[in-house]
């Protein structure tokens, strides 16, 4: 009772001009408003600034918050809203394999596409520690798997925000209606369309696909290892057969275990490769991940290289979406580098 007087007592200094007051009352909300604007977005450095300018709207028209609805659902309406117009700008965001053929893994990779078309990954230490609300369909950390990203990113930008406002974060129809200024029927209208596309383009994986326990544990590490070792077959023998290898911001992507192990051979673990590369193991997406370091020239460090996402299925390897894009290390909170030989303590294990 005394935290809802205190947040009561802080509204009423923020309408009265108190940034200070308006920063303690909005601050809460920060992480998961980030959370909504990546699952609209695909991408974490445009949610960065979505929120900014979520802050900055919700600043300059608190003058016109009634306190009819939480302050919290305020928000989410200028998120929503700003991530709208941000969307009507811009091309929708994907991954390699929905957008161009498989590559020939003999060919060298192709030239880097820096144009905002590639979904970017999502550090898990953003998601917040809540329960999901029993109305919605998918959980936390399954609404922000790379499969669930991709599927989103096909809906209409309107219906990919109610199908989110609804089955992510449970909330009714007719608050969902409030919030966009829609009736509610039009709410229900389109989150139909939204459920059907979906379904056609997403499917929910099984509870092994996404829990912790040893196994998954052991398959990781032999993971990292065959990489730090070069070790090519000891590396695709823990994949599926029909595994796929995307590199964005390259179109390049690569299926099947075999082209897999010419693509690597020709292209990543190429001449002497045995520590070329160190592997941080971390977490993205609600799923396994790791920070890739490439060994400088120097021989005594390692610089970024890559943010790596994998899904795993029936015990192997199904993806290994690479995404070349070392600016995004701070976001995760990783070293900017790393040194040889010591030993790195791994930021994070799979849990």
């Amino acid at each position: 009772m005394e935290r809802t007087e205190n947040r009561s007592e802080l509204l009423e200094q923020a309408l009265g001009g108190s940034r200070q007051a308006f920063e303690l009352i909005t601050e809460p909300h920060r992480r998961e408003l980030q959370v909504h604007c990546y699952r609209m977005l695909g991408s974490i450095l445009d949610a960065e600034d979505m929120v900014q300018e979520t802050l900055v709207r919700a600043w300059e028209k608190l003058h016109t918050f009634e306190g009819r609805a939480p302050l919290r659902a305020w928000l989410y309406r200028i998120a929503t809203n700003v991530s709208l117009d941000e969307l009507a700008k811009r091309s929708k965001r994907s991954l390699p394999q929905e957008l161009y053929p498989a590559a020939d893994p003999m060919r060298p990779l192709s030239p880097a596409i820096m144009d905002p078309i590639w979904i970017e990954p999502f550090p898990d230490a953003w998601l917040e520690p809540t329960s999901t609300d029993p109305a919605a369909r998918y959980d936390q950390r399954e609404s922000v798997t790379l499969a669930f990203i991709v599927a989103l990113q096909s809906l209409p930008p309107r219906q990919r925000a109610i199908l989110l406002l609804r089955d992510v974060l449970g909330l009714r129809s007719k608050e969902v209606a409030d919030l966009l200024d829609l009736s509610t029927s039009a709410i229900e209208s389109a989150l139909y369309r939204a459920r059907r596309t979906l379904s056609n383009r997403y499917s929910s994986p099984t509870p092994a696909a996404l829990a912790s326990d040893p196994m998954l544990q052991d398959l990781l590490d032999r993971y990292v290892n065959a990489w730090e070792a070069a070790d090519i077959e000891g590396l695709v023998a823990l994949m599926r057969e029909d595994a796929t290898f995307p590199m964005p911001p390259s179109p390049t992507w690569v299926k099947g275990r075999e082209q897999i192990r010419r693509f690597v051979a020709e292209n990543i673990l190429e001449g002497d490769a045995r520590g070329r590369w160190k592997l941080l193991q971390t977490q993205a997406n609600g799923q396994p991940a790791f920070a890739w370091y490439r060994r400088n020239p120097n021989g005594s460090t390692y610089a970024p290289f890559a943010i790596q996402v994998v899904s795993i299925d029936g015990g192997l390897v199904s993806d290994a979406t690479t995404f070349v894009l070392p600016q995004l290390f701070a976001a995760f909170e990783l070293p900017l580098e790393i040194e040889r030989p010591a030993q790195v303590k791994r930021k994070a294990s799979w849990r």
